[in-house]
C-alpha cells in the first residue's frame, strides 16, 4: 500500500466513524476515534453488505457509506454490552 492510499484509508475512516457518531450518539468520538471505528466500520460494512449482495458502488462516497453502515453497526453492538 503506498502512502497515496494510507491516507485516502485514513480519511475514508475518520469521514465515516464522525458520520456514525453523529448518527448514532450525536458527535464524533475525536480523529482517532473515529479513524478506529471507521476503519473497523468498513471491514463489518464490506463483509455484511457483500454478504447480503448490497454493493455503493467503488467510489469514495461509496465506500464511505459502506464504512459507516458498519460503524453503526458496531457502536450498536457496543451500546447493547454497555452499561447504562
Amino acid at each position: 500500500m503506498d502512502l497515496t492510499a494510507l491516507i485516502i484509508t485514513l480519511l475514508i475512516g475518520a469521514v465515516a466513524g464522525w458520520l456514525a457518531g453523529v448518527l448514532f450518539k450525536g458527535f464524533g468520538f475525536g480523529l482517532l476515534g473515529n479513524i478506529i471505528i471507521g476503519l473497523i466500520g468498513g471491514f463489518i460494512g464490506g463483509n455484511i453488505l457483500n454478504w447480503l449482495g448490497v454493493s455503493f458502488g467503488g467510489t469514495i462516497i461509496g465506500q464511505i457509506l459502506t464504512a459507516c453502515v458498519g460503524a453503526v453497526l458496531l457502536l450498536w453492538i457496543i451500546s447493547l454490552f454497555k452499561k447504562k
